[in-house]
């Protein structure tokens, strides 16, 4: 049993607690240099430090040192790196040897994050590319898509910021691009032969080749490759290099700690861990009867803590026993985990340990025995074969090769297993007999030899032992023998031993440390070629130490014992080195907490005069040199680990949040491990955990930070579970501390939660990160939960997020309309750049609420009313700045009308907003204006027929003339117009239309009525002979009422199925019958005065009727003159002038009026009135004979009339009507008479069908 006043463990108390006084004075809310009074320290080792919300103090330099004196600002910097060294030599100790935590392997990976300079290289060749300077060939479509996402997210100020918080990664660019050309591609047409998840991949790949670049294209693997090895498992001395990066910690100080501590050696490691485990339940048992516990919500939690308290260290007990121990025999667990060095204290005696067996300990050796050579053989002929045989007794025995006895050389390695820890190798020498009846070879020597795990395994000569009278007798072998010694054998020698219950008579044996388990350790002696020990002691419960020499003890100079109640061993080595050696490995071995210190006599020179420096020593010597053994020799039991843990947790996520992945919070999964495997081995509360992330996590979101709100979630839940005592971790007691502590931080995550998504626009720009708003609003619910158990009614979550909503909306307006710089306008410039300014600003809150709509709808489903709200409100602060434009714009000014087109355009398609208050009072604002303009373009327009027809010049323009065109123009503008504004409310939108269609019927038959004046006048003034021909002025004003026609069943129809649509058709009606007989009016006006010519040429031929003087006087005129000259045929001029004026105004109308059927029903009356005519005229002579010039002219005129009529689509009904077929008899008869009087004098011209007459 370890003496309490030893000198030993006072002086190595007092370092402990002077580095826990360092500690406890650093973790609290006030620094101080350390004094050297202890009044005021803290008396509960285990109890978090620093347990109020307010932040300790950060290991570099803070702003509070500045304007302290230098001393002081010195003694802070020497604090807080003595704090660093200390954490960071339990860091190492747990990344060296982790007993119950692994390194996570199903963590999301995460993403390289961008940077500034790499955001503005982005930039730059996206703008390459639009430019047209990359090889990438792209289409329109792809062109358009990219020059959106450059102009509206590349370039938005919140991205940038977004990029500067570090929390932007490649991933969430492509993510956003993606989104925006999915929306675009499924509105694109159908292509045959071309799906559109082809035409998405296309594009996604000509994303990937433009963000890239070309000159990247090379580099990427390597990037990736960096990516995957940090991010994934690391290594014990990457863990290392890290977290000498979190700390500050130099490479120096680095390597000293690792030597000193002995990281590398695993039997060191456990026996640390064994040791502090001990403590903890020896701190336990003490907080148990002194009652000195941290302060509980409940009186009865004080017992439960000690038991958790008992229970954690069974627990990594059980952990550390799990571990594999490498032995060579059946497994063997020690069932019993409560240790203790003070088995009195936990009433732990011998009658409850299960002892270890002879056959519980089982060790495992491989030998290899190498024969080089054979030196001194002389007995043998050179040119006989030897060979050498070895064999470890109680095994099989092998041969060398065969060699010459001049040169007896092998080299050959034999490979033998054993459980023996003494085993005796046999060596023997052999020649080949050459007898015929030899049986057997003769022996020529032969060597025993006796290896341990200690022995030299480099070759050595051994004197063999010839056979009587063999001529040999300086016969020497050269081999070498090496023993390695199993995993679980920590040691092996030769010891002088006596004890009460083992090794009962002081005499020299073999001694193996055999580690049967994490916990169990045996010291064994055994007897050669023997595998099982002869006797063995369990070092449980026992203390190791140096001792003085024992006089009546004769044999061994160094001694040491292990003392445990009712026995002692005493122990003895033959030097110093060997006893140093055992004493540390039993050390290891017994878990106490006392480390043996040699005797100062010991440190001189040993009795074979060498200097006594082992490795560790000589480590230890330069960690003191370097003022750190302090740190090493701490008893962690005795430290402020809530405090050491909130810095170390602080530093990672700081180191985290700094490096090159966009992780959002999260650590990485070598940081969860060393974390873990923190709060595990040094009983760091879980709850004490999850407060602290919290808030670091809480203070990072607050500067600017992106955090995963999903992160918060997970931290929340943990400790809202914990507080209510639900146990998450098992842990079952509620301190007061975490209950304050974790009020405070629940108000502050709302205040957090809330303010977020006020700004949600500009914390989460985008929907980036993906589903942390949704997250976000999720955790808000939690968070407003008064327990775990009772959900929050959804009304009392609506309701505050109803008022964040409102608070987005106000700072959604206010920063737009500072970006749209819109306050310098209202209150300076001009009405009509106020108006520019706000049709701008209208555009930017329209893009405003469609991305909302498009990136953050998703997280607001649940309440989508709540997003509605929002956006009136939005629209209401918009409201104020509409009006103050439209106030100053002057009275008939209609340049406001786009704005209303936009927002009536955006708010209709809303089927939340359409006709709520802000487009009602949209509405209110521009009915005065809609009635107004209306009234006005009435007036306009009517004003414009009147003067339009008064100057009219009847040239043709388009479709009709001037006037009539500028008129169906304007009433088909008003009507686009205001079928454009797309008037919400439907019934002031059927009294526009039903005023728009009753003005354009009141227009246009004004139009018809003023048209069919100025026909009339036109056609008046014409002249009624052959000369005649239809002026281009009475062609457009025959299109003018064609053109009338056609727009009026346009411009004057309303849709169908209206109350009023039976009394509006009666009154269309009326204006398509007046178009109608207006046409028919002027159709009888053209024909009767084409009538009217033809009636002049038959009033010419009736001067040559029969009987009349003037007939006489032709006729003979003619003959006479016919007798001298050429005289040209009688009545060819009349006919053919009349002809060929039929067929220029057939071409005039054929050519210039627009309307087929009306020239078609014009040529028809025309031809029906004209033989009309011809006939009446020949039957007022029905009496008399046709003259013969009378004749042959009223043949051609009727033949190329009905010729030509015929040509111009005349129907052969109207051609051939009973007029014309009494024409026709009537001018055949004529023909035939004259025929027959005159005998030929018609000179060819005949009514026959016939091409033989001369074409006119």
């Amino acid at each position: 049993m370890l003496d309490p006043s030893s000198s030993e463990e006072e002086s190595d108390e007092g370092l402990e607690e002077e580095s826990r006084d360092v500690l406890v004075a650093a973790g609290g809310s006030q620094r101080a240099p350390p004094a050297p009074a202890r009044e005021g320290r803290r008396e509960v080792p285990g109890r978090a430090g620093g347990g109020g919300a307010a932040r300790p103090g950060s290991p570099s330099p803070s702003v509070h040192s500045e304007g302290r004196d230098e001393p002081e600002r010195q003694l802070d910097e020497e604090q807080e790196r003595r704090i660093r060294l200390q954490l960071y030599v339990f860091v190492v100790r747990c990344i060296a040897y982790p007993f119950n935590a692994k390194q996570p392997t199903d963590m999301a990976r995460r993403q390289q994050k961008l940077n500034k300079q790499q955001l503005q290289l982005l930039k730059e060749r996206f703008q390459a590319f639009l430019n047209g300077e990359t090889q990438i060939v792209a289409d329109e479509a792809f062109c358009n898509a990219v020059r959106s996402y450059y102009e509206v997210f590349l370039k938005s100020d919140r991205v940038a910021r977004m990029v500067q918080s570090g929390g932007c990664s490649a991933n969430d660019f492509r993510e956003v691009f993606k989104k925006n050309i999915e929306k675009r591609v499924r509105s694109l047409p159908e292509i045959d032969g071309l799906s559109k998840e082809t035409v998405l991949s296309s594009w996604i790949a000509k994303y990937d080749a433009i963000y890239r670049g070309e000159e990247d294209l090379c580099k990427q693997p390597n990037r990736m490759a960096l990516s995957a090895v940090s991010e994934l498992i690391l290594s014990k001395e990457q863990l290392y290099e890290m977290f000498q990066q979190i700390l500050g910690i130099k490479k120096l100080e680095h390597q000293l700690l690792y030597n000193a501590c002995q990281l590398d050696n695993a039997d060191e490691q456990a026996a640390q861990i064994r040791r502090e485990l001990d403590g903890r339940l020896q701190l336990a048992e003490k907080m148990a009867k002194e009652r000195k516990f941290p302060k509980f919500i409940a009186k009865e939690m004080e017992t439960m803590y000690i038991e958790e308290l008992r229970s954690s260290v069974n627990l990594l007990m059980a952990n550390l026993e799990s571990l594999p121990v490498s032995k060579g025999g059946p497994e063997f667990k020690l069932q019993k985990l409560k240790r203790s060095q003070n088995s009195a204290f936990l009433d732990i005696g011998d009658e409850n340990e299960i002892q270890l067996s002879k056959s519980d300990v089982v060790l495992s050796f491989t030998l290899e025995i190498v024969i080089m050579e054979v030196q001194g053989l002389k007995s043998v002929a050179p040119n006989r074969i030897v060979y050498c045989t070895m064999e470890v007794e109680g095994g099989e025995k092998l041969q060398t090769d065969q060699a010459e006895a001049s040169r007896p050389q092998w080299g050959t390695q034999g490979d033998f297993t054993t459980t023996h820890p003494r085993p005796v190798v046999k060596v023997k020498l052999f020649t080949e007999s050459t007898g015929v009846l030899a049986l057997e070879d003769k022996e020529l020597g032969r060597v025993i030899l006796y290896p341990t795990s200690n022995s030299s395994k480099s070759a050595e000569l051994h004197r063999m032992i010839v056979p009587k009278n063999s001529q040999d007798s300086d016969l020497k072998i050269k081999l070498a023998v090496r023993m390695d010694k199993p995993a679980h054998m920590k040691h092996s020698g030769y010891l002088y031993a006596l004890g009460q219950k083992v090794w009962k008579r002081w005499k020299k044996r073999y001694f193996v440390l055999v580690q049967v388990s994490q916990y169990t350790f045996a010291m064994c002696s055994y007897r050669e070629k023997k595998s099982e020990p002869q006797e063995l002691m369990q070092l449980e419960g026992y203390t190791v130490d140096y001792t003085d020499p024992h006089p009546g003890l004769q044999g061994g100079q160094m001694f040491f014992n292990a003392v445990k109640e009712g026995d002692t061993v005493i122990f003895a080595s033959d030097d110093e080195q060997d006893r140093i050696l055992w004493v540390q490995a039993m050390y290891r071995a017994t878990g106490q907490s006392y480390k043996p210190i040699p005797a100062i006599q010991a440190q001189k020179l040993n009795p074979k005069g060498g200097a006594l420096h082992t490795d560790a020593q000589l480590y230890a010597d330069r960690f003191q040199k370097h003022g750190m053994d302090e740190f090493i020799s701490a008893n962690p039991c005795k430290l402020d680990h809530a405090f050491l843990f909130r810095l170390l947790q602080r530093q990672t996520l700081d180191h985290r949040l700094n490096d090159s992945y966009s992780c959002l919070g999260w650590f990485s999964p070598g940081q969860v491990f060393v974390l873990d495997e923190y709060c595990a081995r040094y009983g760091v509360r879980g709850c004490h955990r999850h407060l602290c992330y919290l808030t670091e996590l809480m203070e990072q979101s607050e500067n600017g930070a992106v955090i995963d709100p999903t992160l918060l979630h997970y931290s929340f839940a943990f400790c809202a579970s914990h507080v209510h005592g639900n146990r998450p971790d098992g842990i079952g007691t509620v301190s007061m501390e975490e209950k304050e502590r974790f009020e405070e931080i629940k108000e502050r995550l709302s205040f957090l939660l809330e303010n977020q998504i006020s700004h949600f626009r500009y914390c989460f720009p985008f929907g980036r990160p993906e589903g942390a708003l949704k997250a976000t609003l999720s955790l808000l619910e939690r968070v407003l939960m008064k327990d775990i158990a009772t959900p929050i009614p959804a009304e009392e979550v609506k309701k505050v997020v109803r008022k964040c909503l409102e608070k987005a909306a106000l700072i959604n307006y206010t920063r737009l309309t500072e970006y749209a710089k819109i306050e310098e306008t209202m209150n300076q410039a001009s009405p009509a750049r106020k108006l520019e300014d706000v049709l701008h600003l209208a555009e930017l809150c329209i893009e405003v609420l469609q991305q909302n709509e498009e990136h953050h709808a998703e997280a607001f489903a649940w309440w989508p009313d709540l997003l509605a709200e929002h956006a009136e409100k939005f629209w209401a602060l918009f409201t104020v700045d509409m009006d103050t434009a439209l106030e100053a714009q002057p009275q008939d000014s209609w340049d406001s009308f786009p704005l209303f087109q936009l927002l009536n355009n955006f708010l209709r398609n809303d089927t939340l907003l359409c006709n709520g208050k802000f487009h009602k009072h949209l509405q209110e604002i521009f009915v005065p204006l809609v009635v107004r303009y209306v009234d006005l373009m009435e007036s306009s327009i009517a004003q414009s027929i009147h003067r339009g027809f008064e100057q009219e010049t009847w040239q043709p323009v388009n479709n009709g003339s001037a006037t009539s065109e500028d008129l169906f123009w304007k009433l088909d503008a008003l009507q686009m117009f205001v079928l454009d504004l797309h008037w919400p409310e439907q019934e002031f939108a059927h009294h526009l239309e039903q005023r728009l269609k009753l003005m354009a019927s009141d227009m246009i038959e004004a139009c018809v009525k003023r048209t069919r004046t100025a026909f009339e006048l036109k056609l008046q003034k014409a002249s009624k002979t052959t000369d005649l021909r239809i002026p281009a002025s009475v062609c457009t004003m025959f299109n003018v009422l064609v053109d009338a026609k056609k727009q009026s069943t346009k411009l004057c129809a309303l849709d169908g199925g209206q109350e009023f649509g039976s009394q509006w058709q009666q009154y269309h009606s009326k204006i398509d019958d007046l178009i109608d007989s207006t046409v028919k009016e002027i159709i009888s006006m053209l024909v009767s005065k084409f009538v009217a010519v033809l009636e002049g040429v038959l009033s010419k031929l009736s001067r040559y009727d029969e009987g009349t003087f003037f007939s006489s006087i032709l006729s003979f005129t003619v003959k006479a003159a016919a007798k001298y000259v050429d005289v040209p045929k009688p009545g060819m001029d009349l006919a053919d002038t009349y002809i060929m004026f039929v067929r220029q105004n057939q071409d005039i109308l054929r050519e210039k009026v627009n309307e087929e059927m009306y020239i078609e029903k014009l040529f028809d009356q025309w031809y029906s009135s004209s033989m009309k005519v011809i006939c009446v005229w020949l039957a007022d002579r029905l009496d008399l004979q046709l003259h013969i010039y009378q004749l042959k002219t009223l043949i051609k005129i009727v033949k190329k009339t009905y010729r030509d009529f015929r040509l111009q689509g005349v129907l052969e009904g109207t051609l051939n009507s009973k007029t014309y077929d009494t024409l026709h008899r009537r001018l055949t008869v004529e023909e035939a008479t004259a025929s027959v009087s005159e005998g030929g004098g018609l000179q060819g011209i005949t009514m026959k069908d016939s091409d033989e007459e001369e074409e006119g």
